[in-house]
């Protein structure tokens, strides 16, 4: 059973139309991207609730066993081969719950859109393209899918056209450019409308890129 997990939250200033879940990378928390909401200037802003999850404290291996907020265990440096699948799909679970409840307060699933920077970016692509009714969009920043191979069975129809903003830093130390464009690659190969972006910037998120991510989501969010 997943369990419940703890949000920062910007709450609609006028009637609540839409809702868009926010997740952070390895060791950071629901704060890092919530100063990322003005800078957007969405159209929609005063509709949209803003819910920024915290990861569950974990062990992480990558980094000497030291606990800290993490979607699930990095084994080793390369990526996408050593995966700790499991906790990748008791996130997911965990998201599914938040889903849910924005459902229950009667915003349809094609209302709720997911995002998510690194880690927070698998979970998000990982748990969108599985759930089984049709959300807004997926954005997916300076990240992979290391549980792409599964999609071909556990893919969800309703999701199959949900589109999908992907980008990435060309000078990306940590999650290493080649291995998320392998991952834009598998979607493309399956077919999924997904659009690939990068910039000149590491392991972060740029203006340009803040500017194009506010044209997705006001693009989904009419």
């Amino acid at each position: 059973m997943a369990s419940e997990l703890t949000c920062i939250e910007i709450l609609p200033t006028a009637a609540h139309t839409y809702s868009v879940i926010w997740l952070h990378g390895l060791g950071a928390d629901g704060h890092d991207f919530e100063g990322i909401v003005p800078e957007l200037h969405l159209h929609a802003a005063a509709h949209i609730h803003f819910i920024f999850p915290n990861a569950p404290i974990q062990a992480v291996t990558i980094n000497g066993g030291a606990k800290m907020r993490s979607w699930y265990d990095i084994l080793e440096a390369t990526l996408d081969r050593k995966v700790d699948t499991d906790g990748i799909y008791q996130s997911a679970a965990a998201i599914n719950l938040l889903i849910q409840k924005e459902i229950d307060k009667g915003i349809p699933a094609d209302h709720i859109l997911l995002a998510g920077f690194s880690q927070g970016g698998v979970i998000a692509l990982h748990t969108g393209l599985r759930y089984p009714h049709k959300l807004a969009g997926i954005v997916a920043l300076s990240t992979y899918l290391p549980t792409v191979g599964q999609l071909k069975t556990e893919g969800s129809a309703a999701n199959y056209n949900t589109p999908i903003f992907m980008a990435h830093g060309i000078l990306d130390n940590v999650v290493a450019i080649e291995t998320a464009k392998a991952a834009y690659d598998a979607l493309n190969a399956l077919a999924y409308h997904v659009k690939w972006h990068d910039y000149l910037m590491e392991h972060s998120v740029c203006i340009e890129e803040i500017q194009h991510i506010a044209a997705f989501i006001n693009a989904r969010f009419q």
